[in-house]
Parts: structure tokens; C-alpha cells; sequence
């Protein structure tokens, strides 16, 4: 008896994304490098500083996170500069920035406590958004995080430039006062990051009880 096989015209079976790794704290003996928190080269007269914590959902402080910064150079370009994770040509060892050029780039891990800090030029609006008010972009790791989260530090002294951005003018007052830092002395400015937090509470800062989650942005 001869045995005919019949073959049917199947769609392909879409595949399943590939689960993420727990991120963290491992990355932290690899990814920080010398002078990851000066983008700016030191002594520049224009320097701003700005700084804060990153709290989990309890609003406890996290120790271990890692910060990364994107910004447009002042002419507003994205390309950057090179340099930021020189090496050593005999011994391979990262000797981090030239201290002479402005590279767009910095990255920066909390302390013990939960702090960071990072010193930059003041943000200016990328060339390519015209509508778009003077930001930093931020991502941050952290122990327990599947996937980074993806932010921007807007500064309240462009206030006009603010309320027409669409992001910020997309967002309900309270969600949109999440991504403003605070001015706290000359040049120097507090933004923290709050991974998780109650929706309808108000952006205050840990001393009175605001746990006000960070809006984080998705790209597609």
C-alpha cells in the first residue's frame, strides 16, 4: 500500500520575545568609568550641577542604581563627541574622559545613600525638535528592573519654552511636574527619580511624604 503524505500551507508562528535579565547590581563593576559624571570639562565657566536620588516604591533610597545622560551639544546637535571611555594603549584600562570636550554622554551610579551627581552644560533643545523645550535625557538601571527606564529633566526657567514642549504640555500638572528639576542654590539643580508611586499624590520631596512616580517614556 503506497502512503501519500499531504502538506498544508501553514502561516509562520510569530516567535516569542526573549525574556530580559535582571539588571543589576553586577553591571556595577563594569559600566561606571573615571569622570562619568563630568560631561562638561572641569573649570568651564558654564557648568551646572544636578543631582538627587533615585527611591524605590517605599521611597526608600536606591544604593546601586545607574544613570545614564544624553544631551544635545549647544548648538543643539546629537552626534557627540568622542573620548569618553579612553584606554590605556599598553594596559587596556579605561582612563575615561580628555577633560577637554564636551561629549554629550555621562554616566554616573547612586551612593550608599541613594545619591548621584552629574556636571554638565545647561540643556538646549536638539537641532532636529524645533518644538521642543531644553531637556536631558535619562535612563536608569536598577536591581530588579527588566527593562532600563527611559526619562527627561526639563528646567523650570524655560518656563514659555515648557509649556509649549509636547510632552510636558501632553501631561497633567502633577504628572508633568515630575520631570522639572528644582533649583537649590546658583547653577545647581535637584531631580529625583521615583520608580514607583501613588498616582494621585503630589511631586514633594521625601522630607514631606511625596511619592509622586517619575513619568518614564516608552519609544517605539
Amino acid at each position: 500500500m503506497t502512503h501519500t503524505r499531504h502538506s498544508e500551507s501553514l502561516p509562520p508562528t510569530p516567535l516569542a520575545p526573549t525574556p530580559s535579565q535582571t539588571v543589576g547590581p553586577f553591571y556595577g563593576y563594569a559600566l561606571p568609568f573615571p569622570g562619568g559624571d563630568q560631561i562638561v570639562p572641569a573649570g568651564h565657566p558654564d557648568t551646572i550641577t544636578v543631582h538627587g536620588y533615585v527611591y524605590d516604591g517605599a521611597g526608600a533610597p536606591v544604593p546601586d542604581a545607574l544613570l545614564e545622560f544624553w544631551q544635545a551639544g549647544p548648538d543643539g546637535s546629537l552626534t557627540g563627541t568622542p573620548g569618553s571611555l579612553r584606554r590605556d594603549p599598553t594596559t587596556g584600562a579605561v582612563l575615561g574622559r580628555d577633560g577637554l570636550d564636551f561629549t554629550g554622554f555621562g554616566r554616573v551610579p547612586t551612593d550608599a545613600a541613594g545619591h548621584y551627581v552629574v556636571r554638565t552644560l545647561p540643556a538646549v533643545a536638539p537641532a532636529a525638535r524645533p518644538a521642543a523645550a531644553p531637556y536631558l535625557a535619562v535612563c536608569v538601571f536598577a536591581r530588579g528592573l527588566l527593562h532600563h527606564l527611559f526619562t527627561r529633566v526639563y528646567f523650570p526657567a524655560n518656563e514659555t519654552a515648557n509649556a509649549a514642549d509636547p510632552l510636558l504640555s501632553g501631561l497633567p500638572a502633577n504628572r508633568a511636574s515630575t520631570l522639572l528639576a528644582r533649583p537649590d542654590s546658583p547653577a545647581r539643580y535637584r531631580f529625583d527619580v521615583r520608580l514607583q508611586g501613588a498616582a494621585d499624590s503630589t511631586h514633594n520631596g521625601p522630607a514631606d511624604g511625596g511619592h509622586e512616580e517619575t513619568v518614564f517614556l516608552a519609544f517605539q
